[in-house]
């Protein structure tokens, strides 16, 4: 078998299988696993895949990764107006969450470009490297074991590390908010119990979500809106959310026009 066929042999396992073993290659193509190391930092080389200890795994974009960035391309429009009613509503003074969310983002890009002391936490990987580039801003990463899925951290010890603050103003994102059913919902369990938890510990906590997720019900449901003092979002919602939302003490908080 010539080298670069028994190279398209290897890349058709890795799709198969995800991941591959030198030795297991070794055997089956009966040749050393030198020699199968060479293939693999050949075709790590190129780009096809990437090497691990004793192997080699696909490097095909993960699908929560994918999804991730999907998101952040979507209704980037109503993030940024989203963004731009919440930055209004802190001032430097005040401590700062900054939900995993898209709409997070789009608050960190205003805060980074503002001559301010800002104090931020947050559990968001990209929020964290857009506001590290402002050295007048005081950030607080709150770490634990990452979701790749929402590009931050929402397990149990970033619970932990969240319940020794007080946020005078969190900001959370939602995938759904049904001011008629009174909830907020979700379709990542540990997320959400993450949210839930932000809504408790802060003193004042703003849903932010584009106005396409009024009336929707995701999979899990994390939250009424009793502690919820506001939510941001880029229209005016009907006047039968606006009553539900006067009924439940909810301010709506919409852009400047």
């Amino acid at each position: 078998m010539f080298l670069e066929e028994r190279q398209s042999k290897i890349l058709e396992l890795l799709a198969v299988n995800g991941k591959v073993l030198v030795k297991e290659l070794a055997e089956k193509f009966n040749v050393t696993e030198d020699s199968i190391r060479k293939d693999l930092t050949a075709l790590e080389a190129e780009g096809k895949l990437r090497r691990t200890y004793g192997g080699a795994v696909s490097i095909k974009e993960n699908l929560q990764i994918a999804e991730a960035r999907k998101r952040r391309m979507s209704d980037v429009d109503a993030k940024r107006k989203i963004a731009a009613a919440a930055v209004k509503i802190i001032s430097p003074n005040d401590l700062i969450f900054l939900d995993t969310s898209t709409i997070s983002i789009a608050i960190a890009e205003i805060l980074e470009k503002k001559n301010s002391p800002y104090k931020i936490i947050t559990n968001m990987v990209d929020v964290l490297v857009i506001l590290a580039r402002n050295p007048q801003i005081n950030i607080i990463f709150a770490g634990g074991q990452i979701n790749k899925s929402r590009d931050g951290f929402c397990d149990g010890l970033n619970l932990e590390f969240m319940e020794k603050f007080r946020p005078n103003v969190s900001f959370i994102g939602v995938v759904g908010v049904d001011v008629i059913k009174n909830s907020l919902s979700t379709n990542d369990i540990t997320a959400g119990l993450h949210k839930s938890k932000i809504l408790n510990i802060s003193k004042n906590s703003y849903i932010v979500a584009e106005s396409r997720k009024f009336g929707v019900e995701a999979n899990y449901t994390f939250s009424d809106l009793k502690n919820v003092r506001g939510i941001i979002t880029e229209l005016k919602p009907s006047e039968q959310i606006l009553k539900a939302a006067r009924d439940l003490n909810v301010e709506i908080i919409l852009p400047e026009s």
